[in-house]
């Protein structure tokens, strides 16, 4: 039986676009272990899939001061050490990786003992632990056209990202049962990613007694980010988090409004729902969201609007614009001609697992 080890931490993100393999690489024979942090949000998510889970030893690697600096780098060392150990053991035929800082040492390892790897970077510019892991790779699997441009040619692929497809088989009726939600009125959805997004959460409640004269609004804010003042407003319902019910009440949402980390704003585009992106500011992070953005606004998938320039007159007026010109989204969306990532990514893998 061939033997597949996944790796990938630190936010959802770098989680989800793993699971969504799974049925697939489980149809084509794999054994699938997993590597990953000791306590990341990846622990939980794939122990409950019942996919044997390796803990490793991960140090952050930051562009900026901190102290931890001075003793990250043994953890990433230690990391390697253990990395190493358990691909010893277990003996995979091939790694996929899908980033974050606790990919480094599997990477590495796995290129130290011959063992092919796969990286995927979802975001048009490589974070740094891909950087790192790029001349370690076999295969370096794209998001964006742009990225494939700026990689070597014989390692870079454009495969998108893979989707769970249980979020394509939702039902709205339930969606709209599930948060008391009429259906005579249309339903906006905000997305504060796994993290929750302080500013979205700030901007949209400020402008929410206007939004609901026109709107239902369903709030997915982040852990420990509700309102409780706003709990039994009517046409508002807010959760920390939510999974089983998500393809329910992505189906129900008329538009969305979400942060532009790539692998929700892949998931929006394969839904087809009209969408506002407010990417994470330059000043908190290192500007990727801002170029995903961009490219989905260049596509015609998405209205832009940075977290600088938002008003509550902008915001409201933003979101009205895009509930106006929602079918003009949906169909350049639809048109878009879009690769079946699960299918172009386990080819590769694949591929790689029998070179």
């Amino acid at each position: 039986m061939k033997h597949i080890v996944l790796t990938g931490g630190g936010t959802a993100g770098h989680v989800t676009p793993n699971i969504a393999l799974i049925p697939k690489l489980r149809e084509l024979g794999y054994k699938i272990s997993y590597i990953g942090s000791y306590e990341g949000i990846e622990k939980k998510l794939i122990e409950e899939l019942g996919i044997p889970y390796y803990g490793i030893s991960s140090g952050k690697l930051r562009r900026y001061f901190d102290l931890k600096n001075f003793s990250d780098p043994f953890r990433v060392l230690k990391g390697f050490s253990q990395a190493r150990k358990i691909l010893k053991e277990l003996k995979p035929d091939v790694v996929f990786s899908k980033g974050g800082f606790v990919t480094v040492p599997v990477v590495i390892a796995a290129k130290r003992l011959k063992i092919p790897a796969l990286i995927h970077e979802s975001d048009m510019t490589p974070g740094l632990a891909n950087k790192l892991c790029l001349s370690s790779a076999s295969r370096i699997c794209c998001n964006f056209p742009e990225t494939v441009a700026n990689l070597p040619a014989d390692k870079a692929v454009l495969t998108g990202t893979p989707i769970r497809q249980e979020l394509l088989s939702g039902n709205a009726e339930n969606g709209r049962k599930f948060c008391g939600f009429t259906a005579d009125k249309p339903v906006l959805m905000v997305i504060g990613g796994s993290l929750g997004a302080a500013s979205v959460n700030d901007n949209v409640r400020k402008i929410l007694p206007e939004l609901l004269k026109e709107f239902q609004v369903v709030h997915l804010c982040g852990k420990g980010k509700t309102d409780k003042s706003l709990n039994g407003t009517a046409g508002y319902v807010q959760y920390e988090y939510i999974q089983d019910e998500l393809p329910d009440l992505f189906a129900m949402a008329d538009i969305v409004i979400s942060r532009a980390g790539a692998n929700a704003i892949c998931e929006i585009r394969e839904l087809h729902k009209p969408n506002l992106l407010i990417p994470l500011s330059a000043k908190a992070s290192r500007g990727d969201q801002i170029l995903n953005a961009r490219s989905f606004e260049r596509q015609g998938f998405s209205k832009v609007l940075e977290e600088e320039e938002i008003t509550e007159e902008k915001l409201l007026e933003t979101i009205r614009q895009l509930y106006t010109d929602r079918q003009k989204y949906t169909d350049a969306m639809a048109g878009n001609g879009q690769v079946d990532s699960i299918s172009k990514i386990t080819d590769l893998i694949e591929e790689c697992a029998r070179a």
